[in-house]
């Protein structure tokens, strides 16, 4: 079976969500110009406003069609000058950038590189993990994890993975807390989305002025961590 034809309703679904809130939050209109680190088209065809968009990933394949640019490179290490853009955009791309240090050098580009932005990751302690698809396994420890992948998982079922497979897989993700969200992004709001009353994603949000009185909006104070991708190893809710 295809994953990515399993994933595929279920995305657009939670996306185009995300995607209008995206608009309510942000002056999104087309002289907007905004980077997409680690994104593709199918986010932006969800709205009906259609703001410039590059998008950056690490497949060679560079394009323009109409207003999306597509331009390979690194999310922690980004070619561009300081606001070059109006808006940074990351959807389900940090948490696939590697460890501890790379996740703090791709949120400092995104920062770096635009004065405003929205970062959305899944939430470590939301009950199912997104990229595995199976409840609670991403808590375990790895050594455990890694043993149960291949016939304890809906993505281990699907793909029918080899251990080497497995290993790499789980390699390509770290997922993050609200607090370890709060280090990478010190001058964000952390909003989180809910599915049945519980977190299910953490979104980090700096736009361009102050936004309105959110109850699910988080104290922004937050000490400032160490100055800081892969585009999407696997498709996230």
């Amino acid at each position: 079976m295809d994953i990515h034809a399993f994933y595929r309703p279920i995305l657009a679904h939670f996306r185009a969500k995300r995607m209008t809130e995206f608009c309510r939050l942000f002056v999104v209109d087309e002289k907007i110009r905004i980077v997409d680190v680690g994104g593709y088209e199918f986010n932006w065809m969800l709205i009906k406003e259609a703001p410039d968009v590059l998008m950056i990933n690490l497949e060679d394949e560079e394009w323009q069609r109409g207003r999306f640019r597509k331009q390979r490179g690194d999310g922690r290490a980004l070619e561009f000058e300081d606001d070059s853009f109006d808006i940074a955009f990351s959807n389900s791309v940090i948490e696939h950038v590697g460890e501890w240090a790379d996740q703090v050098a791709f949120a400092g580009e995104i920062r770096r590189v635009a004065p405003s932005y929205y970062v959305q990751t899944p939430n470590r302690y939301f009950f199912f993990e997104p990229h595995l698809l199976a409840p609670f396994v991403h808590l375990l420890p790895r050594r455990v994890l890694r043993r149960i992948v291949r016939y304890g998982t809906g993505w281990g079922l699907m793909t029918k993975p080899t251990q080497e497979q497995v290993d790499s897989f789980l390699r390509s993700i770290r997922l993050l807390t609200k607090a370890e969200m709060k280090r990478l992004f010190p001058d964000a709001d952390i909003i989180e989305e809910k599915v049945l009353g519980l977190t299910k994603s953490l979104i980090a949000v700096r736009a361009p002025t102050r936004m309105r009185s959110d109850p699910m909006r988080s104290d922004p104070r937050t000490q400032q961590s160490e100055p800081s991708f892969r585009n999407e190893e696997a498709p996230t809710l």
